[in-house]
C-alpha cells in the first residue's frame, strides 16, 4: 500500500472536506478522492461517510486516525528536527482552546504570534468539549490546569484566576444584593453550559477551605458568553464566569462583582500537549511566544 495516502486520509480527517485537504496539500480535489477510494480499497472497509458538503469519519476511519495519530506526529518532529538546515518553523499547527481562555483569545497574543511567524498558519478551534487532542489531531489545547489530564506537558498561559458573579447596578438596586450564595435562589440568574446536553453549570464557591457548588435554577441557560454578558448589561440579572471575561464592563462600572468573599483565586489558564511527542518547532515557536507573553 502506498503510505502517501494516509497523508491524504490525515488532510481530509483535519479539514471535513476534499476539497479543503486538497488545497491544504497542494493537489487536485479528485486526486485526494481517488487515494481515499484506494486507501479504502486497499483496507477493505470504508473510512468516510460522505455527503455534498462534507465527510465525517466512520466508525473505522476514527479507530485508524486514533492508532496513527501519535506515529505520524513522530514522524513529522523527527523529519523537522533532521533538517540539514536550521529553518523557520512552518506548517500547519492545530491548538484547541476553551472559550473561557481570555488571555489566549483576546487577540494581541494570537496576532503576534502570526506576525512573527509568517511560514505556521495557526487553526484554532474553540470548543468547551473535553476529548482527545491526540485523536483529535490538535498539537495542543489550552485549559485550566485542574482539567488538564496528568499525562499531558502543560506550561502556565496565565496567572492565577477567579470566578465572579456580576450584574449590573440597576439590577442590584431594584433586586438587592445576595449576602450568602443561597440567596442567589431568590435572583433571576443566568447560567452557562457547553452543550444542549449537559445540565446547567454549578456555581462554585468557597469559604475557610470548604468548597461548595450551588445548583442556581437559571432563568436563561445558553452555551454563548457573549449572549450572557449582554443579557447582564441590559439587567435581565445575575451571570457567573471567568472575572477576566467581565473585566472591560467590571472596569467601566457597568458590571458589579457580588459574594467576592466566597469566590477565592485558583490556578489558571495553561497550554498543553502529549508528553509523549516530540516538540516540533512549530510549537516550540508557540511555547516561547506563550512564555515571553506573559
Amino acid at each position: 500500500m502506498d503510505l502517501n495516502l494516509l497523508t491524504i486520509f490525515f488532510a481530509v480527517a483535519q479539514a471535513g472536506n476534499f476539497r479543503a485537504a486538497a488545497d491544504r496539500l497542494g493537489v487536485t480535489r479528485s486526486a485526494v478522492s481517488q487515494g481515499i477510494r484506494r486507501l479504502e480499497r486497499a483496507l477493505g472497509k470504508p473510512l468516510f461517510n460522505r455527503s455534498t458538503r462534507s465527510v465525517r469519519l466512520t466508525e473505522e476511519g476514527e479507530q485508524l486516525l486514533s492508532a496513527l495519530s501519535d506515529p505520524m506526529a513522530e514522524i513529522e518532529a523527527v523529519l523537522e528536527a533532521t533538517r540539514d538546515v536550521p529553518a523557520l518553523p512552518r506548517g500547519l499547527l492545530r491548538v484547541t482552546a476553551t472559550s473561557i481562555a481570555e488571555q489566549f483569545l483576546s487577540g494581541p497574543l494570537i496576532a503576534t504570534f502570526i506576525e512573527q511567524h509568517p511560514h505556521i498558519t495557526l487553526d484554532v478551534t474553540v470548543t468547551d468539549e473535553t476529548f482527545d487532542i491526540v485523536a483529535g489531531g490538535f498539537d495542543a489545547g489550552i485549559r485550566l490546569g485542574e482539567v488538564i489530564d496528568r499525562d499531558m506537558i502543560a506550561m502556565p498561559l496565565t496567572g492565577e484566576q477567579r470566578q465572579v458573579a456580576v450584574a449590573t447596578p440597576d439590577y442590584l438596586a431594584r433586586h438587592g444584593v445576595p449576602q450568602h450564595p443561597r440567596d442567589l435562589a431568590a435572583h433571576r440568574c443566568i447560567g452557562w453550559r457547553p452543550s444542549p446536553e449537559m445540565t446547567p453549570y454549578r456555581w462554585e464557591f468557597e469559604r475557610e477551605g470548604r468548597a461548595f457548588a450551588v445548583a442556581v435554577d437559571p432563568q436563561l441557560t445558553t452555551n454563548d458568553m457573549l449572549l450572557m454578558i449582554r443579557v447582564a448589561l441590559a439587567g435581565g440579572g445575575i451571570t457567573f464566569g471567568m472575572e477576566e471575561t467581565f473585566l472591560p464592563w467590571i472596569e467601566r462600572g457597568q458590571l458589579v462583582t457580588m459574594l467576592d468573599d466566597w469566590l477565592p483565586p485558583f490556578a489558571g489558564f495553561y497550554l498543553y500537549y502529549p508528553s509523549r511527542h516530540t516538540v516540533t518547532p512549530k510549537l516550540r515557536a508557540l511555547m516561547e511566544h506563550v512564555r515571553h507573553y506573559r
